[in-house]
């Protein structure tokens, strides 16, 4: 067994090594105040001699009703308490004290208590929520102050919904960013900010957690450690980030310490996942039916009546005999019959003894799932904390698949003295996904009658039909193979922020990262495949170091609450080195039981190594100038270098403008239903580095071969030549970007939000280039072409209940995106006009995502048939148009029939909260306009004869049908078509319910607070026209119910 405990060791010690740092930082800011001589006590110093008093009261809004979860605390120190259910609190407080109230989304206030015993607090509603501080990369600023186009959510708003990924949190949350859907263990999905704008290059977009760029897996993060998430979309908002923001940039906040006692928080939760849609394949009796209409289909038109039917059931106008001497067959009927149905001795046995297999229950399972979290969290004056251990286990639908992962984070902060804060934030994990699951597209491949194990009942059966080309048991190679993939990572950010004369601000931030990555496989002997190899076995380690170090200055000044300046400047560098070491053997002699544990017992060893690194640095300016709170105006630049590309170009220059006008604070504004609103402004270019570290400098590859002497010695030769040509003028791709965007508020803040309109050029695009055979390369990286990428994006968001029992809230997102190709490699026709990349499928003036191809119409019916041959097909196949009437199926006949991404999405969540106790969500989005292939409809998958399949329409002579082709239908002479139709849905993702256990019967326990919530996350989905399996993942999904409680001491 494998272990890497001593990974969790260091990073403990080294986690517990900063925080004694820290306490000792603390410790010497106390002693310097102690040489400096006597200091003067804060208030609450001062009176610990005093009598304390209990003070108590209720907190409400505007409206009197009562707001639970707001925080109370004795100004100047870290005690405090934070309101019930009804906003009642009580707290004891040495007599002249201050308390201040504090929750998001309002004013806070502080209240002298003097010798009062009762305080009841209003606090007001931030307008808008104009005051929230928004991140937005190297800085923070108000949301009031943004003038790009940033999308933030808050996840402690979905907690109910217990999101397993920081993918959940995102998606339908946010306008503009599409989320893909994975359906195994591990869940997550891919991230796409504003649709594609690069041919070749990457796509998703930068992640920046906690202010440092982060090159980890989403499913290190865990998510009940995030505090909210900011989207920059446009490039103005993103263009401090440079060369690596053309997709747009996330940034993840986690959790710090919030003033009040230590809190001890445990989320724990269970749940399973089932199937969300059944798409089964036939049964037993159900196969055999199935199988006599592919016969005959495979034989139309060549076979005697009933040729293929059960002799049992045979017309009286034919006799039994007459059936046996269609082929002249002799003996039992029934076993002519199965023979005739080309079923094999073993599947006639088990025909004829009844026992048979139900390969899609053996494929798929209900998993289950367990994600706990315990955390600790506090903070004082001088010094925040935050530290959490969380354990999550998933199991897929599929059998097999598994997903499991401890993830640790540990952020710490402390004031030295009034000018030095330093802190760290911290994040460890350690996943594991050895398990191998079984593949269950093999199902389609086996007859019910099949057997899965051998004589002794035990044994897996290689080929379950007993044919020598037919399907493997799903099973075979799991059991047969010994897998080990783990992946150890550890995170860091440790960083130092100085005071300096005259309002300049100075911060360092280093960012470590460590990967540790080991994958150990071992293909048994007794796999059939390995078996003359004597076994297979392979050990790979990866380890990664990637640091990068943040220089940030930053000034902001205010003169006569008139003019405001943010400055900020930036100096960047970052490194990556990784060592990638293989070795592999097969031979294992006299047996291969120890497999990679032994590896240097085989006969033919083969080790390889693979070291990767690169640098890059950066320079930032960004200035925010503020002008009487109404005008704001963001400009930036920042200059980035990066190894990767050619000596010509190493280095490019990025810049952005943008303003922002509040125009209901001017005079002339007075629109009374109007209550905020803004209009926003932006232009800025940034670069997609994303091409492979080694794509512009040439690559040598290494071989070795065998050499025979005249003497017929033979002895290996090695090798070493370029496989790659070089381009040293490579350079970055450029996205240039102009974004307009309304903020608005309207009716007593009962609706607000924004809508943005955006037009993107993507220049310089990153392709392979083909060159000519004669220069010896297939290709070059190259900077060619152009994208355009063009949208609309709304957002709302509306209260549109607030009464005392019952608040109900709704969110819609809209957006819709499309994008053209204006040009590709320059290349022209004999008219003038630029050729498109057929083989590609880009075309000149078409989307990227443009399906080419031919459009089929219909099915050939039976009085079609003399029509059907000229094409070389029969009735009940697939009938496609010949659009120049030649008789031949050419690219002349492919035609633009649709789009293969959503031409628009929307997402709609609804949230309510009953008696204040009841908090019940749902939410749903819809993905519109696009097409897949859905090539079922052609029923010629795989050979039918010798396999099943899923239980679906089909065209025969008795049941025609105008969508469905006739079994093992043929293509003639268009070979390979697609059959596409509509992938259009709406998916109903998530209902959610929560219960928060009254204060009064939580007191006696000294618990903070309980709440007990259930939801179920992919509910259902409508899709009018796709009716097979999901239309968005294409296959399994699941559906999964989850139980669970948050607990907080």
């Amino acid at each position: 067994m494998h272990d890497i405990k001593w990974r969790g060791f260091l990073t403990l010690a080294f986690c517990v090594s900063l925080l004694f740092v820290a306490h000792v930082a603390a410790a010497n800011r106390a002693e310097i105040g102690a040489k400096e001589g006597p200091r003067k006590l804060n208030r609450l110093e001062a009176n610990l001699a005093a009598d304390d008093v209990t003070v108590s009261g209720i907190v409400t809004d505007e409206s009197g009703e009562g707001i639970p979860g707001v925080t109370v605390f004795i100004a100047g120190t870290g005690t405090g308490t934070v309101t019930d259910i009804d906003g009642s609190y009580s707290i004891s407080v040495p007599e002249g004290s201050e308390l201040t109230f504090s929750y998001v989304g309002f004013i806070s206030q502080t209240i002298a208590v003097g010798n009062q015993s009762e305080i009841n607090v209003t606090l007001l509603m931030d307008t808008a929520s104009l005051e929230e501080v928004v991140v937005i990369g190297y800085g923070t600023a108000r949301k009031r102050d943004l003038t790009g186009a940033v999308s933030s959510v808050t996840a402690t708003r979905l907690e109910n919904e217990n999101p397993n990924s920081v993918q959940d949190v995102l998606r339908g949350n946010i306008a503009g960013l599409n989320v893909g859907l994975n359906t195994d263990a591990k869940g997550g999905g891919s991230l796409e900010v504003r649709g594609r704008t690069s041919l070749n290059a990457g796509s998703s977009p930068l992640i920046v957690l906690d202010g440092a760029i982060y090159y980890g897996q989403l499913a290190d993060i865990n998510p009940n450690d995030i505090e909210s998430i900011d989207v920059l979309k446009d490039a103005s908002s993103a263009a401090v980030f440079g060369a690596k923001a053309a997709n747009g940039v996330v940034l993840v906040n986690t959790k710090k310490g919030a003033l009040g006692k230590p809190q001890v928080k445990i989320n724990t939760n269970w749940g399973v996942a089932s199937m969300a849609k059944n798409e089964p394949v036939y049964g037993p009796q159900g196969f055999l039916s199935w199988r006599e209409d592919v016969m005959e289909s495979i034989n139309a038109g060549g076979f005697e009546p009933y040729r293929f039917s059960n002799p049992n059931t045979l017309p009286a106008d034919i006799s039994l005999e007459t059936w046996l001497n269609y082929d002249g067959s002799e003996g039992d009927p029934e076993t002519v019959w199965l023979q005739r149905l080309n079923m094999q001795p073993l599947e006639i046995a088990n025909y004829k003894a009844g026992e048979s297999t139900n390969w899609y229950n053996m494929m798929f399972q209900n998993g289950l799932r367990q994600d706990h979290t315990v955390s600790l969290s506090g903070r004082s004056e001088d010094f925040q904390y935050y530290w959490s251990m969380g354990y999550l286990d998933n199991e897929g639908l599929v059998v097999g698949d598994k997903f499991t992962t401890v993830r640790s984070r540990f952020n710490i902060e402390g004031n030295v003295n009034d000018w030095l804060t330093v802190g760290m934030n911290t994040q460890f994990a350690d996943r594991d996904e050895s398990q191998i699951p079984v593949n269950w597209g093999d199902m389609v491949n086996l007859s019910p009658w099949g057997e899965p194990f051998l004589e002794d009942g035990v044994s897996l059966r290689f080929r379950p039909n007993e044919e020598v080309s037919g399907g493997r048991h799903p099973y075979y190679t799991p059991n047969f193979t010994d897998r080990l993939q783990k992946e150890t990572t550890i995170n860091s950010t440790l960083y130092a922020a100085i005071e300096l004369p005259f309002g300049i601000k100075f911060r360092t931030n280093f960012t470590p990262r460590y990967e540790f990555y080991e994958r150990y496989n071992h293909e048994m002997a007794a796999h059939q495949d390995f078996e003359n190899m004597g076994g297979r076995a392979s050990r790979q380690q990866r380890k990664v170091y990637f640091w990068q170090v943040d220089n940030i200055l930053s000034w902001n000044k205010n003169f006569n609450n008139i003019h405001n300046f943010d400055v900020t400047l930036l100096a960047n560098a970052e490194k990556f080195q990784s060592w990638d070491n293989t070795m592999q053997n097969v031979g294992f002699e006299p047996h291969d039981r120890l497999g990679y544990h032994n590896i240097g017992a085989g006969i033919n060893p083969i080790i390889s190594s693979n070291d990767q690194q690169h640098t890059a640095d950066a320079l930032m300016g960004r200035l925010i100038y503020t002008l009487s709170d109404k005008y704001i105006t963001t400009v930036s630049v920042r200059r980035d270098g990066y190894s990767a590309f050619g000596q010509s170009n190493p280095r490019a220059t990025f810049t952005s403008a943008a303003f922002g006008w509040v125009f209901t604070d001017e005079d002339f504004v007075n629109i009374p239903w109007l209550d905020y609103g803004k209009l926003r402004a932006s232009w800025g270019v940034n670069g997609n580095r994303d091409i492979g570290r080694y794509a512009a400098l040439s690559d040598l590859q290494t071989g070795k071969y065998f050499y025979q002497r005249p003497s017929g010695e033979l002895y290996f030769v090695s090798q070493l030549y370029v496989n790659t040509m070089q381009n040293e003028n490579l350079r970055w791709e450029k996205t240039t970007s102009t974004n307009l965007g309304l903020d608005f508020s309207l009716f007593n803040s009962i609706l607000d939000g924004t809508i943005e309109v955006y037009d993107m050029s993507t220049t310089d695009l990153l392709v392979e280039r083909s060159l000519p055979d004669i220069l010896g390369f297939n290709f070059v990286y190259d900077n060619l072409g152009e994208v355009r990428n063009r949208g609309v994006e709304v957002s709302l968001n509306s209260l549109l209940l607030n009464r005392s029992n019952l608040t109900w809230r709704t969110s819609l997102n809209f957006q819709m995106n499309r994008n053209r190709i204006v040009s590709l490699y320059g290349d022209l026709d004999e008219d003038g006009n630029e050729l498109d990349d057929i083989g590609n499928r880009w075309f000149i003036d078409r989307a990227i995502d443009a399906v080419w191809d031919y459009r089929t119409d219909g099915i050939w019916q039976t009085p079609e048939a003399d029509e059907a041959s000229d094409y070389g097909v029969k009735p009940g196949d697939f009938k496609i148009e010949d659009v120049n009437n030649d008789g031949l199926y050419t690219n002349a006949d492919r035609q633009f029939l649709g789009f293969s991404e959503p031409r628009s999405r929307w997402s709609l969540r609804n949230e309510f909260n009953i008696w204040k106790n009841f908090d019940v969500s749902f939410m749903m989005y819809a993905y519109l306009g696009h097409i897949g292939t859905f090539n079922q409809r052609k029923n010629r998958q795989g050979f039918l004869d010798r396999s099943n399949s899923y239980i679906l329409p089909y065209w025969t002579e008795e049941n025609p049908s105008n969508e469905w082709a006739r079994l093992y239908s043929s293509e003639g002479g268009a070979g390979g078509f697609n059959v596409y139709q509509s992938r259009s849905f709406v998916r109903l993702e998530n209902i959610s319910m929560a219960y928060t256990v009254p204060q009064t019967i939580l007191e006696r326990a000294k618990i903070q607070n309980l709440r007990l919530y259930m939801n179920v996350r992919n509910v259902g989905f409508y899709a009018p026209e796709m009716n097979f399996w999901d239309p968005e993942s294409g296959g399994p999904t699941p559906r999964i119910f989850t139980l669970g409680l948050d607990l907080t001491l």
